[in-house]
């Protein structure tokens, strides 16, 4: 394929990618202020869209200008095994990043929400101060501030107070 070529098609992947990126911004706030959701935690949404584009673009570029097939599938298997066991050590990681996602939109949890976990071994009550990336942050009724990481609210779930 001729440099002119490459050029062109790697401008219309950089416009779409860009455009994309635009509409996905503007659907996750449009989708935020519809829920009131918290600025924060649409930061956080938005990074990870973006990420996800980027990686995606960076990938159609490596193969738009000739790399190896067989040799980039060698080499993205390998760093994923590699990623995958260091994740597979922190696991936790991933999936509070997946709760975040899960709560931001499919969960009724709000920052101001009064709630109850539903643990036997973790008894919190308390007010949502904040819910980030990795955590949501309690206040709970002797005025202390208690981080529950998000995957322990999805998976042993929690009762909305107020």
């Amino acid at each position: 394929m001729e440099l002119k070529f490459k050029a062109v098609y790697l401008a219309i992947l950089l416009i779409t990618v860009f455009v994309i990126a635009i509409f996905t911004k503007k659907a996750i706030i449009k989708f935020s202020l519809i829920k009131s959701i918290e600025p924060n935690r649409r930061k956080i949404i938005i990074w990870l869209a973006y990420l996800f584009y980027y990686f995606l673009a960076l990938l159609i570029i490596l193969l738009l200008f000739g790399i190896d097939t067989k040799q980039f599938v060698v080499f993205a298997s390998s760093v994923l095994a590699v990623i995958g066991i260091g994740f597979f050590a922190q696991w936790s990681i991933l999936s509070n990043l997946s709760a975040s996602v899960i709560l931001f939109f499919f969960h009724p949890l709000r920052i101001g929400s009064k709630i109850k976990i539903l643990d036997s071994e973790i008894n919190v009550t308390g007010k949502v101060l904040d819910i980030t990336g990795f955590y949501t942050l309690l206040k709970t009724e002797d005025d202390k501030t208690v981080a529950i990481p998000n995957s322990i609210i999805i998976n042993k779930g929690m009762e909305l107070l107020s």
